[in-house]
């Protein structure tokens, strides 16, 4: 036991001794956390740009014009009469969206004869583009109601049979979790998750590949031949600090103000799950390439387009099958998928037991091919020590 805890001490020496894997392991997460959760601090999308081409220069395009102004989605940027060469604008201004009021608008509308607005939207910028667009819609749908109970009115109905003759039925929109829309709130937990996911990935595929390149692989094989043995060994730091990180990482929920239940029984498993299986993934490609380089570039393959594939910002049942099924095998996946559940709606224990089964299917499956591949390597080194000797 004292030799294995002073295995374990060297351990943490040859951790900390390499700059690399401290800046990925502890800076990646805080720095990228900070960044990100300023990046989104605003919430949600104001203020986007837009032109209104006023061909009509009417008292109803005025009110018009400034219903857009009072938005605070939208900021008018220009008021123009004739559209002019938006075109060549456009790489400059990237205005969000163009709104046309064609000539005669007013009294085409006095007339009943149903005139059409424009509305073109930079469609570059997906977010912005539907930001704008209901935005804009919700403005004119505003003006088109009260220009509609306006002439109801003139022709005798009293303001309440004006409003009641023109709705039909209400609408109400009640907002659940994450009701204001906050972005913050929608994206900041999914990227800190992947960038965990990341950064225990790259730090664990170094540990084996390191003493397969500068021969400590020989030292540790005296101490023992068993494969467990030295999965332990590696395992036992990260153990200490994985903690340490998701506590840090966690902070910045209540710091940056996200209404997301996290300190609970359920995450605490299923941090821990993530954070076992992203091990054993690390470590077996760290066993199954002895070259630091190629495992964590390897191992980026995997962890680069995770977050795309977990479903997280674009619903699974939208992918090609074939991509759907291998996306379940990435731990991070598994962890968006119940996050939501315990996070937001309050799930328990019971309501992520599928992804609970599939992260323990991924360790056994990581776990059982480290220990006969780490074996099969321990056997071969022994076998060429003792032709050689």
């Amino acid at each position: 036991m004292i030799e294995y805890l002073h295995l374990i001490k060297v351990e943490f020496k040859r951790i900390f001794s390499n700059s690399v894997l401290l800046a990925i392991f502890i800076g990646a997460p805080i720095f990228y956390g900070l960044l990100l959760g300023y990046v989104y601090e605003g919430a949600k999308v104001t203020g986007l740009p837009i032109v209104i081409v006023d061909e009509d220069n009417s008292p109803v395009s005025d009110k018009m014009i400034d219903a857009f102004a009072d938005n605070e989605g939208l900021a008018v940027s220009d008021v123009r009469h004739t559209s002019g060469n938006l075109i060549k604008e456009m790489p400059t201004k990237e205005y969000a969206a163009v709104v046309t009021i064609p000539g005669g608008f007013e009294a085409d509308i006095l007339q009943k004869r149903h005139p059409e607005i424009r509305v073109d939207l930079n469609m570059a910028n997906m977010l912005n583009a539907n930001t704008a667009s209901k935005n804009i819609q919700s403005v004119l749908m505003t003006l088109n109601a009260g220009i509609e109970i306006e002439g109801l009115k003139k022709q005798g109905l009293h303001q309440s049979q004006a409003a009641a003759s023109y709705e039909s039925f209400k609408i109400n929109f009640n907002k659940l979790y994450n009701s204001s829309g906050n972005y913050v709130t929608f994206m900041l937990p999914g990227i800190l998750a992947a960038i965990m996911q990341q950064v225990i990935f790259l730090a664990l595929a170094l540990v084996f590949a390191r003493d397969f390149e500068d021969g400590y692989f020989g030292t540790l094989v005296k101490k023992s031949k068993f494969s467990l043995y030295h999965i332990v060994l590696k395992a036992i730091p990260f153990l200490v600090m994985i903690p340490i990180m998701w506590a840090i990482v966690s902070l910045f929920i209540p710091y940056f103000k996200i209404d997301a239940d996290i300190f609970n029984l359920p995450m605490f498993v299923l941090a821990t799950l993530l954070s076992l299986a992203s091990m054993f993934i690390g470590m077996l490609f760290s066993i199954a390439i002895p070259s630091q380089l190629k495992a964590t570039e390897l191992l980026m393959v995997i962890s680069t387009p995770a977050f795309i594939l977990s479903g997280f910002t674009w619903p699974t049942i939208a992918f090609p099958n074939a991509i759907s099924q291998v996306a379940q095998y990435i731990p991070l996946t598994q962890f968006l998928g119940a996050f939501r559940k315990i996070a937001f709606y309050g799930g328990d224990l019971s309501s992520i037991k599928p992804e609970i089964n599939m992260l323990l299917l991924i360790m056994f499956v990581a776990l059982v091919s480290m220990v006969v591949l780490l074996q099969t390597k321990i056997y071969l080194f022994g076998k060429k020590n003792a032709i050689e000797e």
